[in-house]
């Protein structure tokens, strides 16, 4: 059915229309100099020395997980409460993922408590996942890989420009990871960003993401050498200038959005606050955040009943999602062992309203209202 409020709408316009165009009339296509533009750019806004641009944010944490040095039965733990992918990149490399909990139903980031639980001797990285853009404790985190030499991945896909203590996400960890996919806050259609501050990781990256070749089509072409040696093993993890090229036009609007939603966010607060039936996650916050999602967690409730509140708001023209299933009961990673009750909670009791920076103030109210209705 055609939702009268959608989950996600683009915040797309002629800005993007005309910077494909525009890649289109340089007759450069693939990877090249809007990439560049692009990575550069995406440095800047983060603060940090070194951006690179992938096919998407599945391979980005692919490539960290490469470069940290993940081999067959290491453990990386993470968190379940997440995309696939962020538990995915760990068996690529054949390491073993070790799931942990969440803080609380009104935190929905990974328990720096039950990372400190899970640590074995064969414990090599922490990947954390900035739920709904909101920041893990980085502190309790950071002193836990200090004081057990472990490697920290932020899987940042929620976080573009939100910020911890004064750090942009992904920035704080040994290494940072972006996504660009259709219904981020920046899209791409499909894409990703790696960042780091560590130089070797930026260059090992960079080899890695396009087969291991020393030099790359755009730089063979602009003048007449043609050779070129392959150094190492990689990928064809490449993003093209087509794509590159809209994510800088959608990072020039990314403030504007993100403001945008702060005032959308501060009027769902402001009208569900009251509601006894529900827990809002992260409703004390105080630091800027990119708010990708607007979560609710249901109070004494199970999936049954979580479904039965959606199939209300499905008839009242509202789409709505949850985020997400929790991973570890996954077929492919379920382990009878595994035991994160409140992780799971949310999994069978959130659900994800409306959020984007189109969405005007009037409908965010009916959205309140109905949801009112719904839980009387």
């Amino acid at each position: 059915m055609a939702y009268k409020i959608p989950l996600f709408d683009l915040n797309f316009d002629k800005e993007e229309e005309n910077a494909i165009i525009d890649t289109l009339r340089s007759k450069w296509i693939s990877i090249g100099p809007k990439c560049e533009e692009f990575e550069n750019k995406f440095a800047e806004a983060l603060v940090i020395k070194y951006s690179l641009a992938t096919a998407n944010c599945t391979v980005a944490l692919h490539l960290a997980v490469k470069l940290i040095g993940i081999e067959p039965d290491d453990e990386v733990i993470v968190p379940s409460l997440t995309f696939a992918a962020t538990v995915n990149c760990v068996t690529y490399a054949g390491g073993i993922p070790v799931f942990a909990d969440i803080k609380g139903l009104n935190d929905l980031t990974i328990s720096p408590e039950d990372i400190r639980d899970k640590i074995t001797s064969k414990t090599r990285a922490i990947i954390v996942m900035h739920y709904g853009g909101f920041a893990c404790d980085m502190d309790s985190i950071m002193k836990i890989a200090k004081e057990f030499n472990l490697y920290v991945i932020e899987d940042a896909c929620h976080a573009p420009l939100s910020q911890y203590k004064g750090k942009k996400l992904g920035t704080i960890g040994d290494i940072g990871c972006f996504s660009f996919f259709s219904n981020k806050n920046m899209s791409t259609g499909e894409g990703g960003m790696l960042v780091t501050n560590n130089e070797n990781y930026y260059k090992r990256a960079k080899l890695l993401r396009s087969h291991g070749m020393t030099s790359m089509s755009y730089q063979r072409a602009t003048g007449h050498a043609t050779k070129y040696d392959v150094v190492e093993i990689g990928y064809n993890y490449r993003i093209d200038d087509i794509r590159a090229s809209i994510g800088l036009a959608q990072l020039k609007k990314l403030p504007e959005d993100l403001n945008k939603r702060a005032v959308i966010r501060k009027r769902y607060l402001e009208g569900l606050k009251s509601l006894k039936k529900i827990i809002l996650p992260f409703e004390n916050n105080t630091e800027f955040v990119s708010n990708y999602i607007m979560p609710i967690i249901l109070v004494d409730s199970d999936e049954e009943k979580r479904e039965q509140v959606r199939d209300k708001l499905h008839l009242a023209g509202i789409q709505s999602s949850m985020h997400y299933p929790a991973a570890h009961l996954y077929s492919s990673y379920e382990k009878k062992l595994d035991e994160l009750p409140v992780t799971e909670y949310v999994s069978n009791c959130e659900i994800t309203l409306p959020m984007f920076s189109k969405l005007t103030l009037d409908q965010t109210d009916y959205i309140i209202s109905e949801l009112k209705n719904i839980l009387k």
